[in-house]
């Protein structure tokens, strides 16, 4: 691909590629099928979150490593947050994904506890004019209650200019809603306009490749500048275009 297109082209490529990523057969090696096997909106956004935050590496080892960790929460994560006891969570010993392991998992069961009893939902800490905000206010809240260093690691800090990549997704996940059976679209607070673009190697290297994105690292700043030309293309949904960078990155030649 020249990234010399111009932008109708572009545009063209773009909507092309969205189309031809987002279905459900985009579902089948990707770590949404995890919240994909609920119907609770609470387990779906909790799922959702493991799922997310353990989304780096190997794609299959990500998939199987969330959907144990959900097991033993005996596949019904809501219920087993908000009853657990503390004997329950012996169970977590031996789970890891990489560098996340049995200890990372104990607390985030904690924090969600501490997030649904104190803030209603995952979804209110979110709610905001300015999905930044949002995104602060959510780390805040994770690491309100007593938390190791080892465990921050695994929740970005965008205030800190981390890309924020699994957390972004997340958010598409819950919030986009286009009916193509892959984004959840459960939660109703948030806008699509507000999303942020989950940046990661393969979705910055398409755009540079397409001359969507100029900056070199893959940090918050290059974010920033990637949402907002995507927002040229669609203002109204431009994390849309995550399938078609994403898919692209990972699945052709390019």
């Amino acid at each position: 691909m020249d990234k010399t297109l111009n932008k109708e082209e572009l545009f063209d490529f773009l909507e092309e590629k969205y189309v031809k990523f987002a279905n459900p057969k985009f579902i089948e090696n990707d770590p949404i099928q995890v919240p994909h096997l609920f119907c609770k909106k609470e387990d779906i956004e909790i799922s959702g979150f493991i799922a997310a935050t353990i989304a780096w590496g190997q794609r299959k080892s990500i998939i199987k490593n969330a959907k144990h960790f959900i097991q033993l929460m005996d596949d019904a994560p809501y219920d087993f947050i908000m009853g657990y006891s503390e004997k329950d969570l012996n169970r977590f010993d031996n789970a890891v994904h990489r560098t996340f392991n049995g200890e990372d998992l104990k607390f985030f069961v904690k924090s969600l506890r501490n997030i649904y009893t104190q803030y209603g939902s995952i979804e209110n800490l979110f709610v905001s004019d300015n999905l930044f905000d949002g995104l602060v206010s959510f780390h805040k809240a994770f690491f309100e209650i007593p938390f190791s260093q080892r465990t921050k690691r695994h929740v970005a800090n965008v205030k800190t200019g981390s890309a924020a990549k699994r957390l972004n997704m997340y958010l598409r996940w819950m919030v986009r809603n286009d009916n193509k059976g892959v984004d959840f679209g459960i939660w109703k607070s948030v806008k699509p306009a507000q999303l942020y673009i989950p940046l990661d190697l393969h979705s910055g290297r398409i755009s540079r490749m397409l001359g969507l994105l100029e900056r070199k690292q893959d940090d918050w700043k290059a974010v920033l500048e990637l949402t907002q030309k995507l927002r040229e293309f669609d203002a109204n949904d431009p994390v849309k275009y995550d399938f078609a960078l994403f898919g692209v990155g990972v699945n052709e030649d390019f």
